[in-house]
């Protein structure tokens, strides 16, 4: 009889603890392929029920896209088609597993699909919130397909909104992919909302010009411009008594696409710059007046009398240097001038 410490002192096989039985192995192998066999008709159901249920879903796919397209709507049916599609296919999934193993509980799978969903949310957050936004586009229809529209700082076409994101067509012929949950969440622009699209561009004109001539003359000139809409008609506006002119506020209205409204304007803006030039209404530079003093004259800062840097006039007084400044250059009588004179032959002898 073995002591305690021959025991602990004996190795121990992996023989020793699983014994391995070549008849028991072959028995259980044997048991699975029975219970295959067993299984086998309702796995031929399953998949008969399966295949019926993915055909279901491409017929329910097909209809709502049709349908979709019929309404023109194509976008809206190609996403909730995929969608609709998915769901048909995933009840088809369940209903064959319930086939294939009679014991499984289609509402407990529903529930460990519940409890997983909320983690599948977490992780994948942006995309769930770009896809259902991208839906809510699709189902509100705030633009469609070919719309032009400002979003986040880009402007181009709609070319189509997928799940994820739209897609935006430059009009230099570049893509932009703005993620859907931008474009529902931000103020959008939609520049062809309304068939027609109101241009303006403010126009100065001279104060010894007649502001009823040039009304007439520049309403005459825009009225020949082709894509411009007769109703409603043009009109020219004061806008602002600006420094040097008077602004007037041409108003005019064409189709919204850009391309119109681009052409349009370019058009306006010649005419009624050709029509003002023969007409001999005056344009003019916008012009600046500065005037520079050195504060050195008996006269500064008394309104009326100061001259506010201008030269004097031919037989005018020169005007008495203030307090303080008398024995300076100014006391001469060369009054500014002749201060800056001197400044100007004290540099040069420094140099």
């Amino acid at each position: 009889m073995p002591t305690p410490a021959d025991t602990a002192q004996a190795p121990h096989s992996i023989e020793d603890a699983v014994p391995l039985e070549p008849a028991l192995m072959l028995a259980k192998v044997e048991s699975w392929a029975i219970g295959f066999q067993r299984l086998l008709p309702n796995i031929a159901v399953a998949l008969v029920v399966l295949v019926i249920f993915i055909l279901v879903a491409w017929l329910v796919q097909k209809s709502f896209r049709g349908w979709a397209k019929r309404r023109d709507r194509a976008n809206l049916g190609e996403v909730l088609g995929s969608f609709l599609k998915w769901v048909v296919i995933l009840a088809g999934t369940l209903i064959a597993l319930t086939i294939v193993i009679p014991s499984l509980n289609p509402g407990d799978l529903v529930a460990g699909l519940g409890i997983g969903s909320v983690a599948i949310g977490f992780a994948f957050k942006d995309i769930l919130q770009n896809w259902l936004a991208g839906v809510l586009l699709l189902l509100r229809q705030p633009f469609r397909p070919g719309d032009q529209i400002i979003v986040t700082g880009h402007e181009g076409t709609v070319q189509r909104i997928e799940t994820r994101a739209t897609i935006i067509k430059t009009y230099d012929g570049r893509d932009i992919i703005v993620p859907n949950a931008d474009v529902y969440s931000n103020a959008v622009t939609v520049n062809t909302a309304h068939e027609r699209r109101r241009s303006e561009y403010d126009v100065g004109i001279g104060y010894g010009d007649s502001i009823e001539e040039a009304r007439a003359v520049i309403l005459a000139a825009v009225a020949d411009v082709p894509g411009i809409e007769p109703d409603p008609e043009p009109e020219v506006l004061v806008w602002e008594l600006a420094s040097a002119t008077v602004n007037l506020r041409v108003r005019w209205w064409t189709n919204s696409r850009r391309s119109d409204v681009i052409r349009t304007r370019s058009a306006v803006l010649e005419a009624v710059k050709s029509a003002l030039d023969e007409a001999g209404i005056d344009m003019p530079f916008e012009t600046q007046v500065m005037l520079f003093h050195d504060q050195t004259e008996e006269t500064d800062g008394v309104r009326g009398k100061q001259r506010e840097g201008w030269p004097r006039r031919p037989g005018e007084a020169v005007p008495r240097p203030r307090a303080g400044l008398r024995n300076g250059p100014v006391a001469r009588g060369g009054g500014a001038e002749e201060a800056q004179a001197t400044a100007s032959r004290a540099t040069a002898g420094d140099e």
